[in-house]
């Protein structure tokens, strides 16, 4: 049978070398659940065993199951109807049934709460793996970090009645946190949340582009402090499905038809209180979102390769001119960059998601049970702090580079099939569209590179690429390769040199795409040399990146070094008036 786990040897060979037994321990705790809880994994190797199984079930399904259903869903999409409610498509319902069957809609919820209590590496993995069969339904399966933050944040009062719900597939949320007035700019929100003369918290406004604005569990982002106009007014507040609550229009996309996109008018509507006020933005929707961003960047994997193995395939078959068109040269480079640029994609999201539980293990050690050693303690505390600032560089590089990616792969993918890709008789034309929203929603690629470019300035990718490159004695095959990845790596050091002699961050955000692609193409580098010191197949994959990427490196040095500001500073002449001149 086919299985979109089994048969990736990319995934398998980074499920089989990445630390996952150090992760399950912190996960487990120490094992301690196997004595409360029948499937809770008794060491490390049972843990494995339980994360492969649970994977090739899921690759499986999404292979024999959704895939299959994924055109209908495409044609078919959400139904609104007039009393306000919304209905998924019958193979996304089909879908939501099954994944909730095979006990996978509460991922990474603790045990306590029916969840499978997995780490953020291995529903990464899985992520990935859904939106390979269908990506709309990604945006449904990925929504489990509305859970977590209800368990992250909640009061034990509102996680003992909602997060059962989540963990066997009875509720469904949404992150409700866009406006018509409020796009990127969340410190803008208006929507209204108040108190009644009973002292119930209710809601008052519109928001829009709510990704399964339809789910029963919504968390919604409101001013609860109306004095107070930027991000310190703002509280998280859940609010439960009801008349209260109406989804005024279903969004007509480009693609990812199969996930509901909703308009909501909120009526007063009765809600709880998340956390503390004041925190919505601040604390609550940034980890929110740093969850929600690391899911995308899964999707883009995901949707990148099916493109891929649509193109690979039909590039073997193909014939013109006698041979099969995959021995054409410029055939043959198209598909070998793009399952390049996807394996990077990929190398560098699962070692976010890795570096994301290395985070929450120290945490929740310090939270659920701190040692008595003060150094053991002051260990943690530093592991935390050190991976939070990895995290915040790592996240949004993953999201950015998967999401740009599997645009270029879905585009590339209609190219070799030439007119039948342009034509619905193949999916290349749904992965494109689907594929487009990526670099746009949960932050756009433009406020991904604002996020990353600070921690390239600080030093951060540096000490990430220092940490592979001197952590080991490379093989004598290798040290060329290592070399150019060092001398890369000078080159980093100069651009931030230059950059921060630069007056202000006018510059820095100017050239920031610039400067965290010279970071990224030396990171995917280092990550792809390491792979190769652990099996001998992969150094042709590690050349070809490095070969190819130092070139580009260089290239972006002398842009970012030359000091050209023209787009500053000559943007009307360049860019021409905006509208018609009268």
């Amino acid at each position: 049978m086919a299985n979109f786990f089994d048969d990736n040897k990319d995934i398998q060979f980074r499920f089989a070398t990445m630390k996952l037994a150090e992760v399950a321990e912190m996960m487990e705790d120490g094992f301690k659940y196997a004595a409360d809880y029948d499937y809770a994994p008794s060491d490390a190797a049972d843990a494995i065993d339980n994360y492969r199984r649970v994977l090739s079930n899921v690759g499986e399904l999404c292979a024999e199951f959704i895939e299959p259903r994924a055109e209908g869903v495409d044609q078919a999409g959400p139904k609104l109807n007039e009393n306000g409610s919304v209905d998924y498509a019958p193979g996304t319902a089909e879908n939501l049934e099954k994944l909730a069957q095979a006990d996978l809609m509460g991922f990474t919820l603790p045990y306590q709460y029916g969840g499978l209590n997995f780490p953020s590496l291995v529903y990464t993995i899985a992520t990935e793996l859904i939106s390979r069969a269908d990506a709309s339904l990604m945006n449904l399966f990925g929504l489990q970090g509305i859970a977590e933050t209800i368990h992250a944040f909640a009061s034990d009062e509102i996680k003992q009645e909602y997060l059962p719900g989540f963990a066997d597939g009875r509720y469904t949320g949404a992150m409700v946190l866009t406006e018509p007035d409020a796009g990127s700019d969340l410190q803008a929100v208006k929507v209204r949340a108040y108190q009644d003369d009973a002292g119930q918290w209710r809601i008052q406004g519109v928001k829009r582009f709510i990704t399964n604005g339809c789910g029963e569990i919504l968390l919604v982002l409101a001013r609860s402090e109306p004095e107070i106009s930027d991000g310190r007014g703002l509280s998280l507040l859940l609010v439960e499905r009801g008349p209260k609550v109406v989804v005024r229009r279903l969004e007509n996309k480009l693609g990812i038809h199969g996930s509901p996109t909703c308009e909501l008018q909120f009526n007063d509507t009765p809600a709880k209180l998340i956390g503390e006020r004041q925190r919505g933005l601040i604390t609550y929707v940034l980890a929110l979102m740093n969850g929600a961003r690391l899911g995308i960047a899964a999707q883009g994997l995901g949707l990148g390769e099916a493109a891929y193995q649509v193109a690979r395939d039909y590039a073997h078959a193909r014939k013109q001119f006698g041979v099969a068109i995959e021995e054409l040269p410029a055939v043959r480079d198209m598909l070998v960059e793009m399952r390049l640029d996807l394996e990077a994609a990929r190398a560098l999201t699962y070692e976010t998601a890795y570096c994301v539980d290395k985070m929450y293990g120290a945490a929740r050690k310090l939270e659920f049970d701190k040692p008595d050693d003060k150094e053991l303690v002051k260990t943690l505390r530093n592991q935390e702090r050190s991976y939070k600032r990895i995290n915040g560089m790592l996240t949004p590089m993953s999201k950015y580079i998967a999401s740009e990616m599997c645009n270029r792969v879905a585009y590339d993918a209609i190219q070799i099939l030439g007119g039948s890709g342009y034509m619905r008789d193949y999916p290349c034309e749904r992965y494109l569209r689907d594929a487009r929203i990526a670099p746009i929603y949960e932050g756009t690629s433009q406020l991904q590179v604002v996020a990353a470019v600070r921690g390239v300035m600080s030093g951060t990718a540096s000490k990430l690429i220092d940490e592979i490159l001197v952590s080991r004695t490379w093989p004598e095959a290798l040290k060329p390769l290592a070399d150019q990845l060092a001398q890369g790596r000078a080159r980093l050091e100069e651009i931030i040199a230059f950059v921060k002699a630069r007056p202000g961050t006018m510059y820095m955000d100017l050239y920031g795409r610039k400067i965290v692609d010279v970071a990224i193409d030396l990171l995917c580098g280092c990550l792809f040399l390491r792979d190769a010191a652990i099996c001998d197949e992969l150094t042709t994959r590690a050349r070809r990146w490095i070969v190819t990427r130092m070139p580009r490196v260089s290239y972006h040095q002398q842009l970012i070094m030359s000091g050209d500001t023209s787009t500053m500073e000559n943007f009307a002449v360049m860019a021409g008036s905006a509208g018609r001149d009268d």
